[in-house]
């Protein structure tokens, strides 16, 4: 008989991470690690990967090699996956019930922790694997609030948290949260303030800088060895009109620490939000400035001036929709001389060899979508295709009605041998059966109505998401219904049907400009 493959999780917790370098596993991972190859040779089981995360909390749903675990349960690799506690695979409930309870016993991946004695072949240890993920849980709620507490405090007495201190400036390696001048960076910032202040425009003097060979913020850092924010993808080495704008706005400059711009929604999560300025923490006098107050004030004073009026209060028809099909850069709007308004790709001005640039009239643009929408309409509310969509909703209808009868059924056959163990627990107290008899039949209901349980989750999920599809294709079609006739856009029509529309330069001979569109279902 084969021997079982496991898959041996490892993770660093933030109380006893002890590093010997960047680059080396903490002691923490290494003891790990010995313990469980340890108890695995012990049980006779065969190591098929070790998977280690160092420097994660157990909150992070996104650890690579906890999701690269989980990736191989589910393609069966595995047979078991071996952790030194259950707080170490997660600490969160939520993430217990989906694939400590739910997704493993499906996919026949039994779950093993030592030190806690998680085994979910164990069926009597249901209750104690998930009072552990609701200790948990409380952990990291607490642990949450007690360090936002922490950071709240130092933001409060202007000392500077983040993890990259901001172009012009490094951490003060003989005082933490201090900030001092980065000499080289900071004669580029108050270039950029002197320039803006004589009346050169942020594209202007992106341009500047660019055709100079001056690398922006994030490739200075990296050339440098500072630390940075890593890109989720190639980040451009080039400046642009954001970070020119950014920085001319950006009080630190000027000697005051500006903090809490953003705040996480959630301790489960590191997704943040902007937050209103009054409730940013601003401390005036923190550190050095790199800007003297008089130019500060002649450049807010000019950014005012420049600052479009919002005449109408209503946003443009395709602001934040339509990007550059070269560079995927968001197009901006521009009105020309002839009073028309077109769309640009802003990156082409930045550099000559940004990118080839994408432009196009709102009007011309407008018509594309209008012309796009209108077959896109006709064709869905075809008459022949309606019929299409009312076979295809029957068809879902059933799908509904089946998953329910056996959910029905299932759950039945839940409670039928819920009884049977209630009645066996009966006959054993009365000397009717034996304890072997009791344990013997007891085991194989237990498993039955797990099956069972299992089952009936399944088909839960599989009908939630029926009728999510069944809810999509009605709004979808109301939606539709609801905008047949129309003859110009409004920014209504765009959000409830343009996902994004990719522009690119005109086609040279011809007044043609490829236009692609991403609809919003």
């Amino acid at each position: 008989m084969a021997s079982l493959k496991v898959g041996i999780y490892c993770r660093l917790s933030e109380e006893d991470r002890n590093k010997q370098s960047e680059t080396d596993d903490s002691n923490s991972i290494q003891n790990q690690k010995s313990m469980l190859i340890q108890y695995t040779l012990e049980q006779g089981w065969e190591v098929y990967r070790i998977y280690s995360d160092d420097d994660y909390t157990g909150a992070d749903r996104n650890r690579p090699e906890f999701k690269r675990l989980i990736s191989d349960a589910q393609q069966r690799k595995i047979d078991i996956v071996l952790c030194k506690t259950q707080s170490r695979f997660t600490r969160e409930l939520e993430l217990v019930e989906k694939y400590i309870h739910g997704l493993f016993p499906l996919w026949g991946v039994r779950f093993v922790s030592v030190v806690d004695n998680a085994d979910t072949a164990n069926k009597g240890n249901k209750k104690s694997r998930q009072i552990n993920g609701l200790v948990n849980e409380w952990y990291l709620e607490d642990m949450s609030e007690n360090i936002k507490s922490v950071l709240i405090n130092r933001r409060e007495n202007g000392l500077h948290i983040g993890a990259f201190a901001l172009y012009g400036y490094k951490k003060d390696p003989g005082q933490k949260g201090h900030l001092i001048i980065d000499e080289e960076a900071a004669e580029i910032v108050r270039e950029v303030f002197t320039l803006f202040s004589q009346g050169y425009g942020k594209t202007a003097i992106a341009r500047m800088l660019n055709d100079r060979g001056v690398p922006n913020p994030t490739e200075y850092k990296r050339l440098h060895g500072l630390r940075y924010r890593q890109p989720r993808k190639k980040q451009s080495t080039l400046w642009k009109y954001a970070s020119i704008s950014d920085m001319l706005r950006n009080e630190i400059y000027i000697g005051n620490m500006v903090q809490g711009k953003y705040g996480s929604i959630s301790y489960k999560t590191k997704k943040n939000r902007p937050r209103p300025r009054d409730q940013w923490y601003i401390v005036e006098n923190t550190h050095e400035s790199i800007i003297d107050p008089e130019l500060w004030d002649k450049v807010q004073s000019l950014i005012k001036e420049r600052a479009k009026p919002f005449i109408t209060g209503e946003i443009g028809l395709f602001a934040r929709k339509a990007c550059c099909i070269n560079c995927g850069y968001v197009m901006r709007s521009r009105k020309m001389s002839d009073g028309r308004r077109y769309l640009s790709c802003s990156n082409h001005h930045v550099s000559k060899d940004a990118c080839e640039g994408a432009f196009i009239s709102v009007a011309k643009l407008e018509q594309a979508v209008i012309t796009e929408l209108r077959r896109f309409t006709s064709e869905y509310l075809d008459k022949d295709e309606l019929e299409k969509k009312v076979e295809f909703q029957n068809n879902w209808m059933a799908e509904k009605k089946r998953l329910e009868k056996d959910i029905a059924v299932y759950q039945k056959k839940e409670e039928e041998y819920a009884r049977c163990i209630r009645e066996l627990y009966l006959d054993k107290s009365k000397g009717i059966l034996s304890e072997y008899e009791y344990l013997d039949f007891s085991r194989s209901f237990s498993a039955e109505k797990e099956r069972f349980e299992t089952l009936a989750a399944e088909a839960e999920k599989q009908l939630t998401a029926v009728m999510d599809k069944m809810q999509f294709e009605s709004n979808c079609r109301q939606r539709i219904e609801q905008y047949t006739n129309f003859e110009k856009l409004d920014r209504e029509i765009v959000d409830n049907f343009v996902e994004r529309i990719y522009v690119g330069r005109r086609i040279p001979g011809t007044w043609d400009v490829p236009v692609e569109i991403h609809w919003n279902f």
